[in-house]
């Protein structure tokens, strides 16, 4: 008993090692480029269904880099992607019909959604907005998401910096050709959850 106690608290002080307590100013990260961690990305959207609730789905594969400045952070910029065959609604026959049906998201025509920066304010220390453009179905229009960056540290397996940001945003589905059931109660306006982690490129 006392070897796997023994045994639990080195594995503890090895981990403790190597992470840190987040600082939540920028400055404090390092400048540069860093690549979104595809084991901390979460990408959840909600729609109304019949007003009675909020469909709640998620992607779960998405790639992505981001250029940052943290002398500067207005001056930064980020490009996500995000598979849509990935979509992850909890069951697997909607899932198929989701991703691959053409009054849905159509992946096989459109293997891809695209959200590109193309401005960003800071609005506090450790808020902004990062309005940009998103790519879904073949069409492109602005979508500005609201951004708390959550701090700068070092986690488990990178050796570089970490940078943890969680953002939210709205958009209508209608302004990408998405129309099916609008009509029959399913709501027009997606809402977007986000939380992020970009590591440090080496």
């Amino acid at each position: 008993m006392k070897y796997i106690s023994a045994l639990f608290a080195l594995c503890l002080i090895c981990l403790s090692a190597c992470t840190t307590v987040p600082q939540i100013t920028p400055s404090a990260a390092a400048p540069g480029n860093y690549t979104l961690d595809p084991q901390h990305v979460s990408v959840i959207w909600r729609i109304r269904h019949s007003g009675l609730s909020n469909y709640t789905a998620r992607f779960d594969k998405a790639t992505g880099t981001l250029n940052f400045d943290p002398a500067a952070p207005a001056t930064s910029s980020v490009d996500i992607r995000i598979d849509p065959k990935s979509v992850n609604t909890g069951l697997p026959d909607f899932n198929e019909t989701i991703a691959t049906g053409g009054n849905y998201l159509d992946g096989d025509t459109y293997p891809e959604i695209r959200f590109t920066s193309t401005n960003i304010n800071i609005t506090g220390e450790a808020r902004g907005t990062i309005t940009g453009d998103l790519t879904l179905k073949g069409v492109t229009h602005p979508v500005e998401l609201d951004v708390v960056f959550n701090g700068v540290g070092k986690t488990f397996g990178n050796p570089g910096d970490t940078l943890g940001f969680s953002a939210t945003g709205k958009f209508l589905r209608s302004n990408f050709g998405i129309n099916h059931l609008l009509n029959f109660g399913i709501g027009d306006e997606i809402t977007l959850l986000i939380e992020a982690e970009f590591n440090e490129a080496r």
